[in-house]
């Protein structure tokens, strides 16, 4: 699928795809690839999605029909243009208790324990589909269905950074404190979102994040590090040899 719509007075979006899957991300990926390297002019800026891109444009600069017809061309060279390879982040998760005021809920709704929704929710390579909601926020694709949950009725005003949640068949992180309805059911330490640093956002689109199990007492080390600027998540290659480490390394 390829089909280009008009989307508002300047704009356009690219459907590349019908349904939420892997495939449709490298897509996604590629032409967003391509998109980088055209530096078309007029283009203000693109926004990726599960299934299309979005493009918000200058009608003064580039026409919708000039600029539909230049990424009609790219089609051709997307098919050529490979995303690199994908990296796995390792995010520790203290799960339940302060940290996940509504594993049990978790656990209720879906008639299993409390150590089932931690092991189904920590055994999984999560593809990030897309960033958004705030910045540096994942859309998280590959949690198992045993373990989802509608959000909650009512939002909570404040969620804590770093907390980790699930509504309905997805799961992701809280790059900022918001407002949110999501289940929450661990927190991680580790900042997805840092704007004193040169490269402000921890994830990318098209990488992996897999959930680590730690203890309460590693939860408060790494939150040390984390505000000394000294710890440094895991990075490993996507299918590499540690794909099942579950270790914490605090670099």
């Amino acid at each position: 699928m390829f089909r280009i719509d008009a989307y508002g007075d300047m704009g356009l979006r690219i459907q590349l795809g019908a349904t939420i899957s892997k495939e449709t991300n490298e897509k996604i990926r590629s032409l967003a690839l391509c998109l980088e390297k055209e530096k078309i002019p007029g283009v203000i800026e693109w926004i990726p999605t599960y299934t299309a891109i979005s493009i918000s444009y200058d009608p003064y600069i580039i026409t919708y029909d000039k600029l539909k017809n230049r990424i009609m061309k790219l089609q051709a060279t997307m098919v050529s243009v490979k995303p690199p390879p994908a990296m796995v982040v390792h995010l520790p998760v203290c799960y339940g208790g302060e940290y996940g005021p509504d594993l049990e809920t978790v656990a209720n709704h879906n008639g299993i324990s409390i150590e089932d929704v931690i092991n189904l929710h920590a055994d999984v390579d999560y593809l990030i589909y897309m960033m958004g909601f705030t910045p540096g926020f994942p859309y998280l694709g590959g949690m198992s269905e045993k373990i989802a949950t509608p959000r909650l009725r009512s939002p909570r005003q404040k969620i804590p950074v770093g907390s980790v949640g699930i509504a309905g068949a997805q799961t992701g992180v809280y790059s900022m404190e918001t407002p949110g309805g999501w289940q929450l059911i661990g927190r991680t330490p580790v900042r997805l979102f840092d704007s004193s640093k040169q490269e402000p956002i921890l994830l990318q689109a098209g990488n992996y994040v897999r959930f680590v199990r730690i203890t309460e007492s590693e939860y408060k080390k790494i939150e040390a590090e984390v505000k000394q600027g000294i710890y440094q998540p895991i990075h490993e290659d996507f299918g590499g040899k540690a794909g099942n480490d579950r270790r914490i390394h605090n670099g």
